[in-house]
Order: C-alpha cells, then structure tokens, then sequence
C-alpha cells in the first residue's frame, strides 16, 4: 500500500449506474464488461492514450453502500469525440492509496479485494475509485490489478 498523486485525467468508456445492494453491481458490472468484451469497445474509443483499461467507480450517492456509476473505458487526450452509447468524463486526479491484488480473476480477485478495502480505516473521499487493467492483467489466472482509491 502506498500514497500516491495522481493527476487530472480524461476518460471514454461505457458506464452503469449500480448499488452493492443484494449483489446487483457484482452482476451489473459483470455485465459491462461482457459488454464491453463482446462489443469490442476499446477499439472504438478515439483518442486512446494507450490500451490500458481502467474501472472506475464514481459519482457516489454517498458512500460503497449507496449508488454509484461503474464506467470501463481508456483514458484519453481529449473529450472531443464521444461515440454514441459511450460517456466521456473528466477525473480532478488527487491524493490516492494505491493496492495490488494478484491472482485468479475468475475467482473473486477483484470482489474480495473490495471487501477487504471496504474493512479498511481509510479516509477515503468517494469522489473517484479505480482499478487498472494494464499489460500486467493479461493472462486471467494470473493477473495483478491495480486499484486506487481517493483519499483525503
């Protein structure tokens, strides 16, 4: 675990908005990225910065218990061209705790690395989470994500 400052960042992709209630975000999320798998979504981001994807979980209602929007997509240049069906949104950046979790992401690696964040004594802003899919996370099985989470 390590602090670090992340700068303002730009981001098109394709979102849902969701609840951890009753488990609806572990299917909608699910969901999305089926989605954005099947419909082959990072190849129609314009203005890609490079392939890295990134989850990002935003616009909380209030805290991980409340709504809030998931949106998978790639950081890019500018917000110049936005494709239909897809969001493009601005990020401040700021004060992050940065986490790793490696291991099987077809055996809850992302879900329990939530769980044990959501236990965690952060003081965490609910401004704006992310994890990032990067050139480490290609072989599924044995996959490192990163994931950062705003603080204040």
């Amino acid at each position: 675990m390590e602090k670090v400052k992340i700068e303002p960042f730009k981001v098109i992709g394709i979102s849902v908005r969701t609840t951890n209630e009753n488990g609806q975000a572990a299917k909608e999320i699910v969901d999305l990225w089926s989605r954005f798998m099947n419909e082959q979504i990072l190849e129609t981001i314009p203005n890609k910065i490079d392939n890295t994807v990134y989850s990002i979980y935003t616009d909380y209602e209030s805290d991980h218990t409340k709504p809030y929007t998931v949106i998978l997509g790639c950081r890019v240049e500018n917000l110049n061209e936005i494709p239909n069906g897809m969001i493009g949104k601005s990020f401040d950046g700021g004060n992050y705790m940065k986490l790793s979790a490696k291991g099987d992401l077809m055996k809850g690696l992302i879900i329990n690395k939530w769980t044990e964040i959501w236990e965690m004594d952060l003081a965490r802003t609910f401004t704006t989470d992310f994890e990032v899919f990067g050139e480490k996370s290609q072989n599924p099985t044995d996959a490192e994500i990163d994931f950062l989470i705003a603080i204040k």
